[in-house]
């Protein structure tokens, strides 16, 4: 069964159980366990141990995102407990102007945090959404500003965990500098771009479709509005000390100036090496544990001497900020076990999809727009971007040639631009998880609400694609996309009606 058409049906079925029935977990489950029977040939002793094999290496390797997760609820519970996020909410409620500001604040945050998307999601959650709850808006909107600049800011910037990962995608012996491709590429990613130009948008006007208009006009006529203010966890962790704005800020600072410390840290430039080859070389998920230990460490120093929060309530949000992290651990795990079972170790659904991309190498002039929605499909079955780049990028080396520099960008480019897509409509993906845990929605409401954007700007970049491929000009598919795009804002302006009205 591996590397054939059937590589494909466990992270379909997941997929589809979980849009059906709304239950992540257990759709999760039945996916990864029909991708084990494959694997197995239907042999169930093996089918379990293959399962929990797999989870195993998985969880294992990414343990340190775990930690960071458990450490960042530890910091949330205790800023909520301490009463500095009522203080900074008052302070937001008298100078933030409306629904529009508190999202175009969110939206500008995601922008500034482009280290590394897992910090972008949880960070700008955590600071924006007591704003947000001020002005009622509506949980699903608040995750996706957050989830649209999360991937899409860091495939974009040269300094972030994202160049990295492309440029250790290339094959080995090749003679092409990683970063120099990298940096090509990010003005021609059209779906990253446009996404973001998308979301400013839909915060500015208001002007919503789809599930998300659904869901927004539910919470604007119904006390679920009033009453939001996150899950059962986190209310749990309600104010019971006297701290101020400071007493959130300077922790979320000491969080993110860590956290960049760690990457640099991990990267080697105690070791001599320059700033943008330290980010290149680091490792990541070391460097979010490093910096959220210090902010949680300085954390303490700050509230205990001065008893913002006695040492007790203190101790109480560790299993607090434990509890509220569940979730987004369980269905992270799952969805690593289920990548895992899709793996070249296993089914190898990416050597399936590259033997399509490399039969169909012929369709030359078709060959960005064929990588972006290739890759996109693989990032949406697998909920992995990096996975996608590892997969892909060899056969676009492979395919184009190195000889064709200016083709070989542009495929590169599609290929990223896909990832960036399918991870942002999976279901299954680490960020869509992370940015539904950031703004405590319901995960398969996010997906659900999301999805029409996600495809709409897929469809523009698509076009833009099409004409990068026929003119082989990176720029004149930027413009075909943005004109696309236009379009499209122009269209939704004129015809549909402000859902999310800016309340002052």
């Amino acid at each position: 069964m591996a590397e054939t058409v059937w590589a494909v049906f466990p992270p379909m079925l997941t997929i589809v159980l979980a849009l059906a029935t709304k239950e992540v977990y257990m759709s999760l489950l039945i996916g990864i366990f029909s991708g084990a029977m494959l694997y197995t040939d239907f042999n169930v002793l093996q089918t379990i141990l293959t399962m929990f094999a797999v989870m195993e290496e998985k969880v294992g390797k990414n343990v340190n995102i775990l930690v960071f997760l458990v450490i960042l609820g530890i910091i949330v519970a205790a800023i909520t407990r301490s009463g500095a996020t009522a203080a900074y909410g008052s302070w937001a409620a008298k100078h933030i102007k409306g629904k529009r500001s508190s999202l175009l604040l969110t939206a500008l945050l995601g922008l500034v945090i482009f280290i590394d998307d897992y910090f972008n999601c949880l960070t700008v959650g955590t600071v924006m959404r007591p704003i947000t709850d001020k002005f009622k808006v509506s949980g699903a909107k608040l995750a996706y500003i957050i989830d649209a600049t999360a991937a899409p800011v860091c495939i974009l910037a040269p300094v972030s965990s994202w160049a990295a990962a492309v440029g250790s995608s290339l094959p080995e012996g090749s003679t092409i500098d990683g970063f120099g491709l990298f940096l090509q590429t990010i003005p021609i990613n059209l779906y990253a771009i446009l996404a973001m130009v998308f979301m400013v948008f839909i915060a500015w006007t208001g002007r919503d479709f789809g599930a998300m208009a659904a869901v927004v006009r539910e919470e604007r006529t119904s006390s679920a509005a009033d009453e939001y203010s996150g899950d059962d966890d986190v209310k749990e962790s309600k104010k019971v000390g006297k701290g101020t704005i400071a007493d959130l800020m300077l922790p979320i600072f000491v969080l993110i100036a860590a956290c960049v410390f760690g990457m640099l840290y991990t990267g080697g430039i105690m070791e001599g090496k320059g700033i943008a080859d330290a980010f290149a070389d680091c490792d990541s998920s070391k460097s979010l544990v490093l910096g959220s230990f210090i902010a949680f460490v300085f954390m303490a120093l700050l509230y205990l001497p001065r008893r913002v929060i006695s040492f007790n309530h203190f101790c109480e949000c560790f299993g607090i900020g434990f509890k509220a992290m569940v979730p987004a651990i369980f269905i992270l795990c799952l969805a690593w076990t289920m990548s895992g079972i899709v793996s070249d170790k296993y089914l190898n659904l990416g050597g399936y999809v590259g033997g399509i991309v490399n039969a169909n190498a012929s369709l030359g002039i078709f060959l960005p727009a064929i990588f972006f929605v290739v890759a996109m499909f693989l990032a949406f079955a697998t909920g992995t971007s990096w996975g996608t780049f590892g997969i892909l990028i060899p056969i676009a080396v492979a395919v184009v040639g190195v000889e064709n520099y200016q083709g070989l960008v542009l495929a590169v480019a599609s290929i990223l631009s896909g990832a960036v897509a399918g991870d942002h409509a999976s279901p299954i993906s680490d960020t869509t998880i992370l940015a539904s845990a950031g703004a405590q929605c319901n995960h398969i409401e996010h997906v659900n609400t999301q999805l029409p954007y996600v495809l709409l700007v897929a469809a523009c970049s698509f076009v833009g694609y099409i004409v990068d491929g026929i003119t082989q000009n990176g720029w004149a598919g930027l413009g075909a996309g943005l004109i696309c795009m236009a379009a499209v804002c122009a269209g939704i302006y004129t015809k549909l009606p402000v859902v999310e009205k800016d309340d002052k």
